[in-house]
């Protein structure tokens, strides 16, 4: 090795040697000025203490108490109330969808006579979206075809009620109310939403007992109940379990009128502008219109709903 090559290496040794000592010499200044307090510094994590969550001594669901004395109850619920409760950002949403699609779904259930709790179902299902499952069920209540048809929703090419949210909540009411009569208990009415009355049956015949709570299920819906009862809770007391949302941060419902429909509509894009809107808004309020055309027979007709004037300014929502 040449004389000017080691006068180099010897200059580069000395050079990151000294930025080494710098480093640790400013760290270590650092360190010894940091406050006593900080938790950081000193090994104290009580600041990033996360709590569990406390099930309430009682519960019902639909007017039935669920056995809590029981510790698989207990345990599947307290389950789903920490899921639910840490899954902060999608519990929000939910929160705040609810205060404008529960409006909806409530009268429904009571003309119907189910019980109010059973609008959680929906928040369940789809989340309170138009969601498509990999078994192609639709919608808030995700509805398959047969189901959805067998219950009078129309399911084709331009209309498909089970994105309708009213009628997709009529057909699942009588869905419900089919179920209650053949189960006489709300609890495992609910179940067979989920798994339906052949997978409902099969096990109620395999196990030989028929309270949902007593039987061995498929994951899913083993969690479901717990999990509709979860929402329950955390909705009818958010603040309970941290969630602190104003009113005013809540999703309003959407001021809207309908029209009546009785002969075909060639294109909707022209039809939103002649009702001051869009076709995505348009489209928004009406998702069970599929296509970009309605083909209307005779004595036929259907109710579209038109946002009111002004509708897309947040602060119009805020009505007397």
């Amino acid at each position: 090795m040449d004389r000017r090559k080691k006068i180099r290496r010897g200059i580069f040794f000395i050079v990151f040697t000294g930025l080494g000592l710098l480093a640790v010499f400013v760290a270590k200044s650092a360190y010894s000025g940091a406050d006593e307090n900080d938790p950081v510094t000193t090994g104290n994590r009580d600041s990033f203490i996360v709590y569990g969550v406390e099930v309430p001594g009682k519960v019902k669901f639909a007017g039935e108490p669920v056995p809590l004395d029981l510790f698989d109850v207990k345990e599947s619920l307290d389950r789903e109330l920490l899921s639910n409760t840490y899954f902060h950002s999608q519990t929000i949403r939910l929160i705040k969808l609810a205060n404008r699609y529960f409006p909806v779904i409530e009268p429904i259930l009571k003309k119907n006579l189910v019980p109010d709790d059973f609008k959680y179902l929906a928040v369940a299902e789809s989340g309170l979206s138009q969601a498509v499952s990999p078994a192609r069920a639709v919608g808030f209540w995700q509805l398959l075809k047969a189901t959805a048809q067998e219950n009078g929703l129309e399911v084709g090419k331009e209309v498909d009620e089970r994105y309708h949210v009213a009628k997709s909540t009529e057909a699942a009411c009588k869905y419900l109310i089919s179920s209650y009569q053949k189960y006489g208990n709300w609890s495992m009415t609910a179940a067979s939403y989920n798994a339906g009355r052949r997978g409902m049956n099969e096990q109620v015949g395999r196990q030989k007992k028929e309270n949902y709570y007593d039987l061995l299920l498929n994951e899913e819906t083993a969690r479901y109940l717990y999990r509709v009862v979860a929402f329950k809770l955390i909705f009818e007391n958010p603040k309970a379990y941290g969630f602190n949302i104003p009113e005013n941060e809540l999703y309003p419902e959407i001021p809207s009128h309908t029209v009546v429909v009785d002969s075909t509509v060639a294109n909707f894009a022209d039809f939103a502008a002649e009702h001051d809107t869009n076709y995505k808004i348009l489209k928004y309020l009406n998702p069970w219109l599929r296509d970009t055309r309605l083909t209307v027979g005779a004595g036929k007709s259907y109710e579209i709903v038109i946002p009111e004037k002004g509708y897309r300014r947040a602060d119009a929502w805020e009505l007397p």
